[in-house]
């Protein structure tokens, strides 16, 4: 048998009709076909799609296991769409479907890759919650960072990317679908040694750790630095940037297993918060002097106690609210006392310049240690990997706060 029959037999043994109607699923496609004469004396069904033409049997009130005949459709609209992660209205994971959405085309300067993995970030979920919308002109389609290879170049196009180039992106959205177009500055070559999935766990984490040691908090040799939910994406790369920068990194978790993960990439210490007043801790490893810097997603529940942990003309780099925005007390006297500074930062709204050099600078810089072995290699840590058809069970378990490391939705090939 041809592939194609073997793909209609595997297809047809999951077919369920409903009335005069039969729905299809081929490669995670869902083709509502309607059947004029369903029930008709000779039981042949001629079913055409976009993917192929299929004529099956119907007999005894459900599809025949056996294949007439498949022949490939010449053409057709598939060459111009594909699926993508969707939901039609904010709310929970239960609303996040794969639907058919046309293909986009690479514009002038652009690079249309061809997807194999997408990583996913709390970004993902504020935006399918309805709290986060993409920035103006970018895709409204999760997904900040992907890994495939180069399926067609654009217009005006002058770096080194060819078709069939492993790559990875850093994305304003449009990750999580079969193709993504991407400026040609915002790819990075796949390290050696390096899978696409773990490729799809580095842009957005890597390139925000990266930014907020770098470029935003100036992170020094010998200093201290604090780095809550140390067993994120963005926290496991900055436990390991920090270290790499010959920085002393300490971070807060939510369990001993977190902690654990943390200190294995390279953490002096770790502390749980469900458990520690982590300031205090932080106090007694640093003998009183404080955190030089803290990286801090979390935001208005924890500003008292990042204050207080604070070395004196230490920056505090707020780039995330998962403990909300409101605060309540005297903040800024008691910042002004240690004479702190408080620094915030996003990645995903900064202009496709920044971006640019953002990325030029981790590749020059940081991107060659990944190709490395033993001490000093610097590794994405992957927690778990979801096919794309179960981004929603994806999100459910990002949720409930359970990943080590990223969470990276496959993409079939």
């Amino acid at each position: 048998m041809s592939n194609v029959q073997n793909l209609l037999l595997e297809s047809l043994l999951g077919t369920k009709h409903v009335d005069n109607a039969a729905i299809i699923r081929i490669h995670e496609r869902t083709i509502l076909v309607s059947s004029p004469g369903f029930n008709n004396n000779t039981g042949l069904v001629v079913v055409q799609t976009n993917l192929y033409l299929l004529v099956a049997t119907y007999r005894e009130d459900m599809y025949a296991s056996v294949c007439v005949e498949a022949v490939e459709k010449l053409g057709g609209g598939s060459r111009g769409s594909m699926l993508a992660v969707h939901f039609d209205q904010p709310g929970g994971p239960e609303n996040l479907y794969l639907k058919e959405v046309a293909k986009p085309e690479p514009g002038p300067g652009e690079v249309l890759v061809k997807v194999a993995a997408s990583a996913l970030n709390r970004a993902d979920v504020l935006q399918r919650q309805g709290q986060y919308n993409p920035p103006t002109g970018a895709s409204d389609i999760l997904g900040l960072e992907a890994s495939g290879h180069v399926a067609k170049v654009g217009p005006g196009c002058q770096g080194p990317w060819k078709p069939g180039h492993p790559v990875m992106a850093l994305l304003a959205g449009g990750g999580q679908a079969e193709y993504v177009t991407v400026p040609e500055g915002h790819l990075m070559p796949v390290p050696t040694g390096l899978t696409l999935i773990q490729a799809a766990a580095i842009p957005e984490a890597w390139l925000t750790a990266f930014q907020l040691l770098h470029l935003i908090g100036q992170v020094k040799a010998g200093e201290t630095v604090l780095v809550h939910a140390g067993s994120s994406g963005v926290g496991t790369a900055a436990v390991q940037l920090v270290r790499h920068a010959g920085a002393i990194p300490l971070v807060t978790a939510g369990s001993l297993d977190k902690i654990k993960i943390a200190e294995k990439l390279g953490a002096a210490a770790g502390f749980n918060y469900k458990e520690t007043d982590f300031s205090e801790a932080v106090l007694e490893f640093t003998k009183g002097a404080g955190a030089n810097l803290i990286l801090d997603c979390v935001g208005g529940s924890y500003w008292e106690k990042n204050v207080a942990c604070l070395a004196q003309d230490g920056r505090w780099v707020l780039y995330g609210l998962l403990g909300g925005a409101e605060v309540h007390g005297q903040l800024l006297s008691k910042l002004l006392a240690k004479r702190g500074s408080l620094l915030t930062s996003l990645l995903r709204s900064r202009d496709e310049k920044y971006k640019a050099e953002l990325v030029a600078a981790f590749t020059q810089r940081i991107l060659p240690h990944f190709a490395q072995d033993g001490p000093g290699a610097l590794r994405p840590v992957v927690d778990s990997v979801y096919p794309l058809r179960q981004v929603a069970e994806a999100h459910v378990y990002m949720e409930q706060n359970r990943n080590l490391g990223k969470i990276v939705l496959e993409v079939a090939q």
